[in-house]
């Protein structure tokens, strides 16, 4: 599938010296997992080869051990950084709302914050989402950690909407946000941008939660 636009954004700034610079060495750091970010995206866990990503980096590849000592090092970072990117991302767009905002409106602001996180906007979160079944235990596990912090943040929301009573009875909280994030989350596959706009994905999206968890059909 084809990349989406704009260009993907950095999960994780690299670090600068004192005076605010970068360094050549976190600038090249900041290259490699870029580029390890993309092609994990693109071609899973199993068709990562670093020939391909110190190529994207414009790199030689025995330079890549310099900065990670294996291949696994590098993609335990770049699936770390894909979650933890996402949480900031989506805590933001929540944080930017007004107080008082209504539990369903925050819910809706975190489905459109993700869903264009993973299409449009990080190769960190589109891999760390693809690859997370793919990719062994020892890699997963600080990336489950920062899974568990995000699915808090969810959590919240769903939890508000009961207390509200916003939420039809026969609903369990915990089972509605696993499968929102399981639908939200499996975008990643199926979205074509030749077939359709990251707008209309949000609006649908959008759309079936509000009228799901109304029980009624919303016009």
């Amino acid at each position: 599938m084809t990349r989406r636009t704009p260009p993907p954004r950095r999960a994780v700034e690299p670090a600068t010296d004192d005076g605010g610079t970068l360094s050549k060495s976190a600038l090249t750091r900041a290259r490699i997992m870029d580029a390890a970010a993309h092609v994990l995206s693109t071609k899973g866990y199993a068709g990562l080869r670093l020939t391909d990503v110190a190529a994207s980096a414009e790199l030689q590849a025995p330079a890549i051990y310099y900065y990670y000592p294996s291949r696994d090092d590098l993609i335990e970072e770049v699936m770390w950084a894909g979650i933890a990117d996402m949480r900031e991302h989506v805590g933001a767009a929540l944080d930017a709302l007004p107080d008082g905002t209504p539990p369903l409106d925050c819910l809706l602001t975190a489905v459109e914050a993700h869903l264009r996180h993973e299409l449009e906007i990080s190769d960190y979160t589109t891999a760390a989402v693809r690859n997370a079944g793919q990719v062994p235990l020892a890699i997963r596990k600080r990336q489950i950690r920062e899974e568990e912090r995000y699915g808090e943040m969810w959590r919240r929301i769903l939890n508000e909407l009961a207390r509200e009573r916003s939420l039809p009875s026969e609903f369990d909280p915990y089972v509605v946000q696993m499968l929102i994030l399981g639908a939200l989350n499996w975008a990643v596959e199926w979205w074509d941008p030749r077939r359709g706009s990251v707008d209309a994905v949000v609006a649908n999206a959008q759309y079936l939660i509000r009228s799901g968890l109304s029980g009624r059909s919303v016009r």
